[in-house]
């Protein structure tokens, strides 16, 4: 099966609100509050937004935002093109964590992370640099101890893990691959990379990626205009499908019972990818498909002096 012989699933899609991203990206549910977060890395901004009655926040960084995640305290992790900052949502306060990344190469700025189901976050870094494969996978705990799990990627994507826990979920987007890592979420501990989805094999290029409750892998394929649902063992399920040029980017399961996707996109990534359509860039909201998902896993910043 490839991307053109996958079912297509039906759904009810709209736009969420009318304004447009630059470069919208990993939204992030956050049940206790009945909110969607997510970012414009480009116009370093994250925006929140409350469905129930409309209400909406932003705050304005000083730097391109790479990715977010909840904290157990309820503030937002950033990271941001080289280090990680704190997000106080109910004063608007801006806090370093006092971590630094030591990219290997000039061009270079972290992107994709999600939180492991332990507290920690894991993000890669990417070049900007054409076929220069220097990124970086790198776990954060909360006390500030910053650890290198693998390297050797042009852009870090598809961050995310497995509904126990024990497989982490990765790809480079230009080598069209998603890999697998044997996982502790106690300790942290993170085996060898692993091939899972051979993606250009199936004519697709993955971006970010979120699991549903049955363990199958929800991957936006940015290039093609989809949706793509992999069974747990890596087969191409469905897909959902969007204009091409609307550049969907990364989903997330959100809403009361959460049963409802969040998808961002991209009007103007800033270098490849530059689209005119009404809907790029928006944030589409995708009901009807009979998928549950879960609770967004939370940074531990208890032990964060900050």
């Amino acid at each position: 099966m490839n991307a053109l012989t996958a079912p297509a699933l039906a759904a009810r899609i709209h736009p969420l609100l009318p304004q447009r991203d630059l470069l919208g990206e990993c939204p992030l549910w956050d049940v206790a509050t009945q909110s969607l977060y997510w970012i414009d890395g480009r116009a370093q901004l994250v925006h929140r937004y409350w469905p129930a009655d409309g209400r909406q926040q932003q705050w304005a960084l000083h730097a391109h935002i790479g990715s977010i995640a909840l904290c157990r305290s309820g503030r937002l992790l950033l990271a941001l093109e080289d280090d990680f900052h704190f997000l106080d949502p109910d004063s608007g306060q801006i806090t370093p964590m006092g971590v630094q990344v030591q990219h290997s190469a000039e061009r270079m700025r972290l992107n994709d992370g999600r939180c492991d189901r332990g507290g920690r976050f894991v993000v890669g870094s990417m070049s900007m640099t054409p076929q220069s494969p220097t990124g970086k996978l790198y776990q954060l705990s909360g006390d500030g101890r910053l650890r290198e799990l693998d390297q050797g990627f042009q852009v870090a994507n598809a961050t995310c893990f497995s509904p126990n826990g024990r497989w982490l979920y990765f790809s480079d987007s230009p080598a069209r691959q998603i890999w697998r890592y044997a996982y502790d979420p106690a300790t942290g501990a993170c085996g060898a990379r692993e091939a899972f989805i051979d993606t250009a094999a199936l004519g697709l290029a993955p971006d970010g990626a979120t699991v549903d409750a049955q363990g199958y892998l929800w991957v936006a394929m940015v290039l093609n205009g989809q949706l793509a649902r992999f069974t747990p063992s890596g087969e191409l399920a469905a897909t959902v499908d969007f204009p091409a040029d609307a550049y969907v980017t990364c989903p997330a399961f959100g809403g009361p019972a959460l049963q409802t996707i969040y998808l961002t996109s991209i009007s103007n990534s800033g270098n490849l990818l530059r689209s005119s359509h009404p809907d790029a860039g928006a944030v589409f909201v995708i009901d009807g498909l009979a998928a549950t998902g879960l609770e967004e896993a939370r940074f531990d910043d208890s032990q964060s002096p900050h």
